[in-house]
């Protein structure tokens, strides 16, 4: 009796253990599944922020006029997500174009 109790026990430690796994994963696919664009690579606020102080990107405002008129990095384009693909020829491909809309 107290080894099925025992086993009962370890078997019930190791399907929460896995349920645990599980959910973790179902919440980083949610996650994942929420970021718009995910195939575009993303670039952390202290990259981008060192990118500025260099001089060494493109910042694209994609908010919309009003917005951009409201505040700015200072020398971003504004060009809304939508008319984005409008001037992809005109962009370097070669260099670093950070977006955002925040």
């Amino acid at each position: 009796m107290i080894v099925a109790g025992a086993i009962l026990i370890l078997v019930s430690a190791a399907w929460f253990v896995d349920s645990q796994k599980q959910e973790t994963k179902v919440s980083q696919t949610t996650a994942a599944m929420r970021v718009p664009h995910p195939d575009i690579a993303r670039i952390n606020v202290e990259d981008a922020k060192a990118a500025f102080d260099m001089d060494t990107a493109v910042f694209i405002d994609t908010r919309g006029d009003s917005y951009y008129s409201q505040g700015h990095i200072p020398g971003a384009l504004s060009i809304t997500e939508e008319a984005l693909p409008e001037y992809l020829d005109e962009l370097n491909p070669a260099d670093l174009i950070i977006t955002y809309c925040t």
